[in-house]
């Protein structure tokens, strides 16, 4: 792109702009040239974003060979294992929004012409994913990679189940200690599928990130190497003005699904999607997320569902591996931030191979790759990992991470214990106050009522009791870790904060989880079976007589995320409040 069409240079007439830059160690020569942002979530705030700065240095060296001059800008995310079971956790959703809009402040506010994501962790990706289709100018995300596993094979996933048994006296604080201490042994993002994993592979099957970038382990020279290539290819995608509405379309969207559903990952990215494509005026579709994972095979063997841990998923040949055996599935003619379209990556992919590049490395671990990456001939389920549920008790949808439910407990009808928020229902778990054939529900937990905080503790806690894993369940409009396994429903829509049905549910209902089905409803009340219209007539009736929620008091950041929430259908994402709305309608949490 020639210089005077460039928005920097446009820019650039005030008086104190250049020497401010060449203040800021930018090279006189360096000015005329444009404009990059680096974003990063560099900072302590946990092992993901530790050694990002490094990683941001490493893309403005490969930006400067490319002719840009490049900026550094940060603002770090928050770890959601620190603040996890505690009030604190009401601020993970929240972050996201936050990051977004310091992405954008800093995007605008400095005259930037492209930019690189620059992170690697739950929120801070699906951030830059908003703030990219919020600014649509030339982007490529570098995901921040991922740690290797602590000794005795222990990752964080672990963790919270061995406190359940360290609560529940079945092992010692000696050894609850030893064993969870070296679980995060080196910077990246945890070992395991969570949000982090999924979401570095969601960026990459988007065709935002380079081709092989996602979860690399971060002791591998090919981190930085991918870093600097990434600053380069910030410089061919401004050249040729490839945007993220050129990237990010309906196909690349069902090209992430497909990948979602082979990996089995997890259930937030059914947050960070919806919330990506309404920023890019994109319908998203939940009957193509039902389709797809009726069609696409799981095949990708990783904790908590699986097997192995995402250093190895790398190894066996990372997203190009785990694309190229589902490939029938993808729309091969979206492009990719290489200017390339994803099918012509994944035949330079196959020449160069790529994916069989590390299997001495594998077998080091006495593994093969097609261990970690099944083929789809011999998948782990023949279905895809996420089941999207709807009835009485969800009108507008929940969502279940089935691949990591037992296949007993696909269909199952229990009995309701009510929960007002997850703390009662914890302490229920710990003191051996809940019983199979009971389904918790935890309700109030959704975006407008505590900013919907995950659940870790409560589905480890679940999971790692065999008795209930086997014969209990649990249903919340909040959302769950991605490290969660279990019979888990979340997403419940509309949520009960917002007069939704779970808001009607009593101690004692009856409820019929049917995952297969996609079926969520109250089936049995006040000692009756419920026939046809009878369940939303008593639902409807309960919820006229019960009086209206009354939330806390929140100022400051949760009081204005929580108030502007939209469902989490839509990503549960900060919506304006509509003209003529003042502070009195945010205060008491009104929408139009």
């Amino acid at each position: 792109m020639k210089a005077d069409k460039l928005h920097s240079q446009e820019m650039r007439w005030g008086p104190e702009v250049d020497p401010l830059r060449v203040g800021t160690g930018w090279l006189p020569e360096e000015l005329d040239r444009p404009w990059l942002l680096i974003e990063g979530s560099a900072g302590d705030s946990h092992p993901g974003s530790i050694h990002l700065g490094a990683a941001v240095d490493a893309v403005r060296e490969g930006a400067r060979e490319a002719g840009l001059a490049a900026a550094r800008y940060y603002c770090t995310d928050i770890c959601d294992g620190i603040a996890q079971g505690t009030a604190a956790m009401s601020y993970s959703l929240a972050s996201r929004e936050v990051r977004a809009l310091a992405a954008e402040m800093h995007f605008r506010a400095g005259h930037f012409d492209c930019w690189v994501a620059v992170s690697g962790c739950d929120k801070a990706i699906p951030a830059h994913l908003l703030a990219a289709a919020r600014l649509d100018r030339p982007v490529v995300f570098f995901p921040g990679g991922v740690m290797h596993t602590g000794p005795g094979d222990v990752s964080v996933d672990r963790v919270a189940e061995l406190y359940a048994l360290y609560r529940r006296g079945e092992i010692t604080r000696e050894d609850y200690r030893h064993r969870t201490l070296g679980a995060a042994p080196c910077a990246g993002a945890c070992n395991f599928l969570g949000t982090a994993v999924t979401m570095q592979i969601t960026t990459e099957a988007l065709g935002l990130a380079l081709p092989g970038s996602a979860c690399c382990p971060t002791t591998e020279p090919e981190h930085g190497e991918a870093a600097r290539r990434s600053g380069a290819a910030a410089a061919l995608l401004l050249e040729r003005d490839i945007r993220p509405s050129d990237i990010v379309t309906m196909d690349a969207l069902h090209n992430a699904l497909v990948i979602h559903a082979a990996a089995g990952g997890s259930t937030n990215a059914m947050l960070h999607l919806p919330a990506l494509a309404a920023e890019l005026g994109i319908a998203f579709s939940w009957s193509e997320v039902r389709r797809v994972n009726d069609e696409v095979p799981w095949i990708l063997d990783l904790r908590p569902s699986g097997t192995h841990t995402a250093d190895l998923f790398w190894y066996a040949g990372g997203v190009p591996a785990l694309m190229l055996a589902v490939r029938e599935h993808l729309r091969q003619e979206a492009l990719t931030v290489t200017g390339m379209t994803l099918g012509e990556n994944l035949d330079r992919l196959e020449r160069d191979g790529f994916t069989t590049r590390h299997a001495e490395r594998l077998r080091r671990d006495g593994l093969e790759a097609g261990e970690v990456v099944r083929p789809a001939g011999d998948p782990l389920s023949r279905v895809g990992s996420l089941a999207v549920l709807e009835g009485n008790l969800a009108p507008g949808g929940a969502v279940c991470k089935r691949s990591g439910v037992l296949p007993e407990m696909h269909r199952f009808r229990g009995r309701a214990r009510v929960f007002d928020g997850q703390e009662q229902a914890l302490a229920a778990i710990y003191s051996g106050g809940i019983s199979p054939g009971e389904v918790l529900v935890v309700r109030y937990e959704g975006p407008r009522g505590s900013g919907m905080p995950e659940m870790f503790y409560l589905t480890a806690a679940l999971a790692s009791d065999a008795a209930l894993n086997e014969g209990a369940a649990i249903i919340t409009d909040g959302r769950f870790s991605g490290a969660t396994r279990g019979p888990c429903v979340g997403h419940v829509t509309p949520e009960a904060a917002a007069g939704g049905p779970l808001a009607a549910v009593r101690d004692g209902d009856e409820i019929l989880v049917d995952i297969d089905a996609g079926r969520l409803d109250l089936v049995a009340a006040e000692g009756r079976r419920l026939e046809g219209e009878e369940a939303g007539q008593l639902i409807g009736k309960r919820l006229e007589e019960r009086p209206p929620w009354k939330g806390t008091h929140r100022r400051g950041l949760l009081g204005l995320s929580t108030a502007l929430a939209g469902p989490a259908s839509r990503g549960a994402a900060m919506e304006p409040l509509p003209p003529g709305t003042g502070r009195e309608g945010i205060k008491k949490g009104k929408r139009g």
